[in-house]
């Protein structure tokens, strides 16, 4: 599907949500929301189909068609649900007080007492809109012209007419039953003239039509054509004039349409139920005069799901006018009373409402077989376009979302068809218009369904709309937006994650919450991947593997909640369990990283004060840590250990240490249950760390012996600090797969056999000279 409709579907649900109060603004036919979406279909399709590309598929096109035809379905009814009803008065009240109501009066006051009626008369406008274009005959010279010469040829040669041919030119003589027919040619264009005549009245241009007739020198079938017109007289009618008075050209014409309508009718349905005529011929009149008993031959020439739905409305519409009117005893102008009984209208409206329920479930049902229906051109019964259109109709929209959402939760649909994302796209903003104009909606079948369309928008790389879709799932929607941010990954940088996020707001969404869910959505995703912290303890000696992506994810999850001040205690609270992985892993480089990127303001966070002092330990461990990587730095280059600023580098490293050693570092609060995770990962990080700092302190002072002297001694008095029980240092030498204690005793040992090179016996010489 083209990526511009996604963009311009968005953009027209961004404007109608703006009036989205404003009931009439979304129902206006024109810039209404469904002629919108309608045009843009319609647009699309104009746009493929003047391309002429090879990769849109006909099931895409014809997809996309049907949609158009639903959103314009849902603009010719949604009005006349949703906006109060005009007042108009009762048939039997017009009758009351002018027995000469003409029949179309009669019929529009029977239309306007039936809301099903009006609807469904509604409904048969919008299939003569959608209808295929009508076929044109060819255009003739005149009436039978080859019939016509062969007869005239007869006549004037007195020969015998010719065998098996008509001699008249009557427009029955081939009817009579003699078996004579027309010539090849006229006998074709007969055929011709009824089918292009049947799809004019399929498609509702009646006029149209009978100018056809007349062209081809036909003025019979003409007349028939508009005897299917109600009588209509203005000047006779109670009707409202115009408010400037002036008449329009009905009225200056006087009288119009069929006074013998119900003749009409009857002869038509005979006439369809003729086996002498041909097929074509009995479509005709079929179509012109629908009912139940021709019910069977305009049927067979019902090729479309459309066409099926056409033919079923046209005899509810039909059978429901006749029978009111005779109900009613007939107009004046169809043969019955010139001056009707009076009768009581309140206790006749009751019994209306009566027989006005039993017609609708009747015609409920007749419509209901239309699910089922066989057709044998285009989309078939059990499409969605056409299930829709068919629960539209008859108001069910509700079981309608349900059906589909349960579709999508158990794959029926395929995700990959050509056609699934247009069916999501409809149905999600089916959704949306059905809460613009307050019709009930099931939450659950919207959440479905909308999520359904939200991942046909990931997939088409459709980031910048996901937020506004998002939006309409309710108390899902940060939950969603989240999942959609957590998508990204590693694939978008800093900048698109913050646009990302900060679109959210543009649509409603709680900014702050959204972001502080993507980041637990992200290191939970993270967590899921990676190994967790136990067993043997890493080396921190060895060279660190490149950074894996999920242990990348897991560092940049922090980008959400850094990206506003609102968040910071979020912030801090993740950080500190993502540094408590890096550390107990040993990734010391991806820590040092995370602690890089974090405000300076979260160091002011004090409250919760576990957490805060926590943080704070993490920012003295890597202070320590940068201050033993720049004495191995110094020590490296030549004449390093004569220089002030290594000795000064070496002191500072000592004193950071010591404190470190000495203040309860990553100790667990005295509350914490040894079965806790923080508990267990604070005294793995101990574990790792303690004998590590440890050491290196110890060959620091040791390496520097040479140059500052007194660094024998003060490494041997680190011994005394290990060893004291106010601090426990030696619990941290004991995991079987750390830095041993008796590696640390053996670097201790060879300090004071140093200690001892300068003669004597003395082991204690070195500490207190």
């Amino acid at each position: 599907m083209s990526e511009s409709l996604y963009a311009s579907c968005a953009e027209v649900l961004s404007v109608c949500q703006v009036t989205k109060d404003d009931l009439s603004a979304l129902l206006d036919p024109l810039t209404g929301f469904a002629p919108r979406l309608r045009q843009l279909c319609r647009d699309q399709i104009e746009e493929w189909e003047r391309a002429a590309s090879s990769d849109v598929s006909q099931a895409e096109l014809e997809a996309l068609r049907m949609e158009a035809n639903t959103w314009g379905l849902l603009q010719a009814l949604m009005p006349a649900r949703k906006t109060e009803p005009q007042a108009y008065p009762h048939p039997r009240t017009l009758l009351a007080q002018n027995p000469f109501t003409p029949t179309s009066t009669l019929a529009q006051a029977i239309m306007h007492a039936s809301p099903l009626l009006s609807e469904l008369v509604i409904v048969r406008e919008w299939l003569h809109d959608t209808a295929s274009p009508p076929q044109y005959p060819e255009a003739t010279t005149g009436y039978w012209k080859f019939t016509k010469y062969n007869a005239m040829q007869t006549l004037r040669s007195g020969a015998a007419p010719r065998e098996g041919l008509v001699a008249e030119l009557d427009p029955d003589a081939v009817n009579k039953g003699n078996g004579r027919t027309l010539a090849a040619d006229d006998a074709g264009y007969e055929k011709a003239l009824a089918q292009a005549l049947y799809s004019f009245v399929r498609a509702g241009r009646l006029d149209e039509a009978v100018e056809i007739c007349r062209k081809a020198h036909q003025p019979w079938r003409a007349a028939s054509i508009r005897g299917s017109l109600l009588f209509q007289w203005r000047a006779i009618a109670n009707e409202q004039r115009e408010e400037d008075g002036t008449e329009d050209q009905d009225d200056a014409e006087g009288w119009q349409g069929n006074r013998h309508r119900r003749l009409w009718k009857s002869t038509c349905a005979r006439a369809a139920l003729n086996s002498n005529l041909s097929d074509s011929e009995r479509t005709l009149y079929a179509a012109l005069a629908p009912s139940p008993q021709t019910f069977s031959v305009l049927k067979s020439a019902c090729r479309t799901w459309e066409d099926h739905l056409w033919a079923q409305i046209c005899i509810l519409c039909e059978e429901k006018q006749s029978a009111e009117m005779i109900k009613m005893g007939g107009s004046f102008w169809e043969g019955g009373l010139a001056t009707p009984q009076q009768v009581d209208l309140v206790a006749v409206e009751e019994g209306d409402v009566v027989e006005e329920e039993e017609w609708e479930k009747e015609a409920t049902s007749a419509l209901e077989t239309l699910g089922k229906v066989t057709v044998e051109d285009g989309p078939p019964a059990d499409n969605a376009f056409h299930v829709s259109q068919l629960a539209i109709i008859l108001g069910r929209t509700h079981p309608l979302l349900e059906t589909f959402a349960a579709g999508l939760r158990d794959g029926i649909y395929d995700p990959d068809s050509s056609e699934y994302p247009t069916m999501t796209r409809f149905f999600a903003h089916l959704c949306l218009f059905f809460q613009m104009i307050d019709i009930s909606v099931p939450p659950m079948a919207v959440q479905v369904i909308l999520e359904a369309y939200l991942q046909v928008l990931e997939a088409a790389g459709q980031r910048e709309l996901i937020a506004m879709y998002a939006g309409a799932l309710g108390d899902n929607a940060v939950e969603r937006y989240a999942m959609f941010l957590t998508s990204l990954d590693l694939s978008a940088g800093v900048d698109e994650r913050r646009v990302a996020l900060m679109r959210a707001r543009e649509h409603g969404l709680d900014i702050e919450q959204v972001a502080v869910v993507t980041a637990e959505r992200t290191i939970e995703k993270a967590f899921e991947s990676l190994p967790r912290l136990r067993g043997a303890l890493p080396s921190i000696i060895a060279l660190q593997p490149t950074p894996l992506d999920e242990e990348m994810l897991l560092l940049r999850s922090i980008e959400w909640t850094i990206f506003m001040d609102a968040t910071y205690d979020t912030a801090l609270e993740q950080a500190t369990v993502i540094l408590r992985y890096f550390l107990g892993a040993g990734r010391v480089g991806l820590a040092r990283n995370l602690l890089e990127i974090l405000p300076r303001e979260l160091a002011s966070i004090d409250e919760p004060e576990e957490r805060a002092t926590e943080y704070l330990h993490y920012r003295q461990f890597f202070n320590v840590w940068e201050l033993l990587d720049r004495v191995v730095e110094c020590q490296s280059l030549e004449n390093a250990n004569d220089d002030p600023y290594s000795q000064c580098l070496i002191d500072q490293a000592h004193e950071s240490i010591v404190k470190i050693l000495t203040s309860d570092w990553m100790l667990p609060d005295l509350g914490s249950n040894e079965g806790d995770r923080r508990w267990r990962e604070m005294s793995r990080i101990r574990q790792i760390y303690i004998p590590e700092l440890i050491l290196r302190l110890h060959f620091m002072l040791y390496s520097s012996r040479e140059h500052i002297p007194g660094n024998l001694k003060i490494a041997l008095e680190l011994a005394n600090i290990v060893a004291d029980s106010r601090y426990k240092l030696y619990d941290d030498f004991l995991h079987q797969d750390g830095r041993q204690l008796r590696e640390y005793l053996g670097a201790v040992r060879q300090a004071v056999l140093t200690g001892l090179e300068d003669g004597g016996s003395d082991a204690f010489k070195v500490i207190s000279s």
